[in-house]
């Protein structure tokens, strides 16, 4: 997944408790920050009391703490920062939704038959395939909510599902008993279950850092680069010293300046940029709250179900 160098993107995010004052305190203080500094996020709803941010780097949460303080008296603690994961899908797969609910004399049905596939560098994609007549199109839009509440919720870590194209292939409707409602449920269940058997992967962003360092220090410097999976890109003198370029994944340098004045003895300066996304070699750690995870899903449809739908017609074989 490629990415302009340019962008300001939100890659870490943390939690923020307030120790002196409340949670509508801290946010009208994060809503004067962000008026001069658009860059960083905040959750609309509280997790056990504290705040959650997201900010485009580990200094940057510093800053705004440190603004916090400086400028409106609000002193916070802070769970340290934490990676911001996204996931993708490698393959492709098609699944179906079918949402039958029966409250009293008021049913709900909705039908759809969804394929997802891999949409590279290109964000999200949700395209209309389907037969005439098989749904309304005033059932479009819900079928989309639905689908995009799915991907956001993340099929393997509950991180946001990217660079996904989803095809609404077939599907079918009830002229009483379809409504907005039951058409966004069945599509966010289809897609949930064809994003499952999609080959979905975890991806983390990757860094581009440049290190100006004492010729004496660059063998240890390069070791603890490949010890942290970095890549090196080149190297050059600079002024008596040596310039190394290397990418390397953000969740091994968080607290680096610390490691790296340890082992140059304050010798050494790095600058670092956001490169890109790329696929990780595993799944992140579990947070001991959870919160990494489960802030990040949205609701999910639990349908009453009456009798188990009347045989639809959707055969399987339209995707």
């Amino acid at each position: 997944m490629n990415e302009p160098d340019n962008v300001d993107r939100l890659l870490v995010w943390t939690t923020l408790r307030p120790l002196q004052s409340d949670c509508d305190n801290l946010r009208r203080a994060l809503a004067k920050l962000a008026e001069d500094d658009p860059t960083f996020s905040v959750d609309d709803k509280d997790v056990d009391g504290e705040v959650i941010i997201r900010a485009t780097g580990e200094l940057h949460l510093e800053v705004i703490c440190a603004r916090l303080l400086r400028e409106h008296h609000i002193r916070v603690k802070s769970r340290g920062p934490k990676i911001i994961y996204l996931e993708t899908v490698l393959g492709t797969s098609a699944a179906e939704g079918k949402f039958i609910s029966q409250s009293g004399g008021c049913g709900h049905y909705a039908h759809v038959v969804i394929r997802i596939e891999p949409n590279p560098s290109k964000g999200y994609k949700f395209l209309d395939e389907t037969p005439a007549g098989a749904i309304p199109k005033r059932f479009l839009d819900p079928v989309d909510r639905g689908v995009r509440y799915a991907l956001k919720a993340g099929a393997i870590a509950g991180y946001e599902i990217v660079d996904a194209k989803v095809t609404l292939c077939d599907g079918s409707y009830h002229e009483g008993d379809s409504d907005d409602a039951a058409f966004e449920s069945a599509g966010f269940m289809a897609v949930k279950e064809a994003m499952l058997q999609a080959s979905p992967v975890l991806l983390e962003p990757v860094v581009s850092l440049e290190l100006i360092v004492p010729q004496e220090f660059c063998g240890s410097i390069m070791g603890d680069l490949n010890s942290r999976r970095g890549r090196i890109e080149g190297m050059e003198d600079r002024a008596g010293n040596q310039a190394i370029r290397a990418v390397v994944p953000l969740a091994e340098i968080i607290g680096y300046a610390t490691e790296l004045r340890s082992i140059t003895r304050g010798r050494a300066s790095y600058s670092a940029r956001f490169a890109k996304y790329e696929q990780a070699p595993g799944l992140p750690p579990i947070e001991d709250d959870g919160i990494g995870v489960t802030a990040n899903k949205p609701w999910k449809p639990k349908p009453k179900r009456g009798a188990e739908a009347a045989e639809l017609p959707y055969s399987g074989s339209d995707c």
